[in-house]
């Protein structure tokens, strides 16, 4: 079966964002709750964040030229990062309007409608996050993945807030709309926090993960035999793209033409294994051995 783009991703994205929030909207007119009004502004900002994932898709896209060699795939953590910042807005827009409530509280109005449509956002947010999480790890997205992190962030919000809003016509208490909408915004400035963080690695090109680095170790000791040693590896990985460079000692008589099979058969490995990759390999003389690295499999 052919794989969905990330272009067709990020577009249905955007009508998903779209009937989510007019579902939140109406929730929010039927029943004039501070709380799902709050729902409603955080699903204002899934709007923006397919808008801007679907600028970086399209920029990370390009092919490199004579200023960007390495290609534009960094474009996709820029747009986490702006989307990261538009949550963490949201957040205090939020916790001022709860404040506001908690000052003059009122009970809110019809609230069976509006946690049937409140719900019904909830339900497609669900479907819709794991389907952006499954989509961005599979194909290394940062765009993705920080989309499918933020709506299941919403999923988790409407959750709660179903739960605690059916009990303010039980209760009574007029205070538990506006404390509902404060833990909403607490939610929304955490999952913006770690949509920053991670991004903000990805910029600096933060070594993956010690998993990540102890298969591409493998890979290279496997499929370089002929060689003596690899060492100072070093790799990153930028949206789709992953980077790895490092030194390959081979024996001093040995052919270019030899020397360089042996850094094909290790490039083709690892893009099999890890996608799409620059690779860089410095073919060494014996004499330069740190006796240290990775050692190669006979």
């Amino acid at each position: 079966m052919p794989q969905i783009s990330k272009y067709a991703i990020a577009w249905t994205s955007l009508g998903v964002s779209l009937v989510a929030l007019a579902l939140k909207y109406a929730a929010w007119r039927v029943t004039g709750s501070i709380a799902l009004y709050s729902d409603a502004m955080e699903t204002i900002i899934n709007v923006v964040a397919a808008l801007a994932g679907l600028w970086a898709l399209r920029v990370a896209s390009l092919p490199p030229d004579e200023n960007h060699t390495y290609g534009h795939y960094k474009a996709e953590y820029l747009s986490a990062v702006v989307e990261g910042v538009l949550v963490i807005l949201t957040a205090l827009a939020i916790g001022r309007e709860a404040w506001l409530d908690w000052q003059h509280p009122v009970l809110p109005r019809a609230p069976l409608p509006g946690i049937l449509l409140n719900g019904s956002a909830g339900v497609l947010n669900l479907a819709w996050a794991l389907v952006l999480l499954r989509a961005g790890r599979a194909r290394r997205s940062p765009t993705l993945v920080a989309a499918g992190q933020h709506v299941m962030s919403d999923v988790w919000t409407t959750v709660g807030l179903i739960c605690g809003f059916t009990l303010i016509p039980l209760t009574g208490w007029v205070r538990l709309d506006a404390t509902l909408a404060g833990l909403i915004a607490l939610n929304v400035l955490r999952v913006g926090w770690d949509m920053m963080r991670t991004s903000i690695a990805g910029l600096m090109d933060e070594a993956p993960d010690s998993d990540t680095l102890a298969d591409i170790r493998t890979i290279i000791a496997d499929n370089a035999q002929g060689a003596i040693e690899a060492h100072d590896l070093r790799a990153r990985i930028v949206g789709a793209m992953a980077f790895v460079e490092f030194h390959l000692v081979v024996p001093g008589g040995m052919s270019v033409d030899t020397a360089h099979e042996i850094c094909d058969r290790i490039e083709a490995a690892l893009r099999a294994r890890i996608g799409q990759a620059l690779i860089h390999i410095h073919v060494e003389p014996e004499r330069k051995a740190k006796h240290e690295g990775i050692a190669i499999s006979s």
